[in-house]
């Protein structure tokens, strides 16, 4: 893995060949990488130019005929300079916009083979198993890069839409995810550092307290650990002292997610930038946890040890007992199923700003009443 002292992040900064970048794009689109983004950009041009060329004109005529007409003809001028102006502001805008996107796209790219990864523009709904990618609409993810070995790391940000009309909003986020070795129990770090005002979370989704695990020393004071009913032991197993202190010296600003044979790190900001300190930052944060993931590639969940045999005895085969199977035959790879997702919860907070709101909402229409 590329260390922190070996990573180049000159091609983020350094000046560009604007030719290399119009060639670059133009492969790109050859290959119909950009398809759908530049269809959506020029979708927004077409917006704006219809809007300075048919609304201003509408709103202006309003004014003029309001307008003495011993004003002149400045003043019936004056709404043709106006969507000059603004029809100049519109195309310098998506000039600007396309020019920006190329050269971010091209120094992300350099940057990338200039690191040993690959860069991608990034892709719709990605099978990931991580809590952020199964909610919403248009999930996406943007500016990805990939390390294929030793361990596979991929870099991105992502975003979805939640609700419609007037409520819809749209969720921004950068991770970094890491192939584990084998799959693990699903675990959720919660960084306290992240958390709202009221001390809410920030996580789109809640778990059942009932799964909280409380560590030793000051971990509880960085994250809020849950795992599911029953694998207390298992975590306690994995999040062992010194693992417990590089998460908190390297991750505090981040939550975690383990399910299955992925490990997430979660931001509410770019991970994938073109700002040097922050690939600093996120590598030097990937390889002080790499350092500790070897261990547990050793993990094993019992529990599936016991369910073939368990199977074997009620089915009459011969000789089939408990004790000598868990002697003879080490348990296989991978998770029983209660430990493989964790169960969901809800947040109080959210209750409560709700309440509030439907309680401010009752006193409005009581007060309208009785002033009426």
């Amino acid at each position: 893995m590329t260390t922190l002292a070996q990573l180049d992040t000159t091609p983020l900064t350094e000046p560009v060949d604007k030719k290399a970048v119009t060639a670059f794009t133009a492969e790109l689109r050859a290959r119909g990488a950009l398809r759908g983004r530049t269809l959506s950009i020029v979708v927004l041009a077409i917006i704006g130019v219809a809007f300075a060329l048919v609304v201003v004109p509408i709103f202006f005529s309003l004014i003029v005929s309001i307008v003495s007409e011993s004003s002149g003809n400045a003043v019936v001028a004056l709404p043709f300079l106006v969507i000059a102006a603004i029809v100049a502001v519109v195309a310098v805008a998506v000039i600007r916009g396309f020019g920006g996107t190329a050269v971010r796209r091209y120094r992300l790219d350099r940057f990338a083979r200039a690191n040993d990864m690959t860069w991608h523009p990034g892709y719709t709904n990605p099978p990931l198993p991580g809590m952020i990618f199964g909610i919403g609409n248009d999930r996406g993810t943007h500016d990805l890069l990939r390390r294929e070995a030793p361990r596979f790391i991929e870099v991105a940000n992502y975003s979805y839409e939640t609700g419609s009309g007037k409520n819809k909003q749209t969720h921004r986020w950068g991770y970094a995810a890491l192939r584990l070795d084998t799959p693990l129990p699903h675990i959720v770090l919660d960084a306290v550092g992240n958390n709202g005002l009221f001390g809410g979370s920030n996580l789109p989704v809640s778990f059942g307290r009932g799964q909280r695990l409380s560590l030793e020393g000051d971990f509880d004071q960085h994250f809020a650990l849950y795992c599911p009913e029953g694998y207390e032991r298992d975590a306690l197993y994995l999040f062992t002292p010194d693992v417990m202190a590089r998460f908190i010296d390297n991750a505090a600003q981040l939550d975690v997610e383990i399910v299955d044979e992925w490990l997430f790190l979660y931001s509410r900001r770019d991970l994938s930038t073109l700002d040097p300190a922050t690939w600093q930052w996120v590598m030097s944060t990937v390889g002080a946890l790499d350092d500790k993931l070897a261990q547990w590639a050793r993990w094993r969940d019992e529990r599936l040890a016991a369910a073939p045999t368990a199977g074997a005895v009620a089915s009459g085969v011969p000789g089939a007992s408990t004790e000598p199977a868990a002697l003879l035959t080490p348990p296989p790879v991978g998770v029983a199923a209660p430990g493989r997702r964790l169960r969901r919860g809800f947040s109080w907070v959210t209750v409560l700003i709700a309440v509030a709101i439907g309680a401010w909402w009752l006193l409005t229409i009581v007060f309208d009443v009785l002033a009426s």
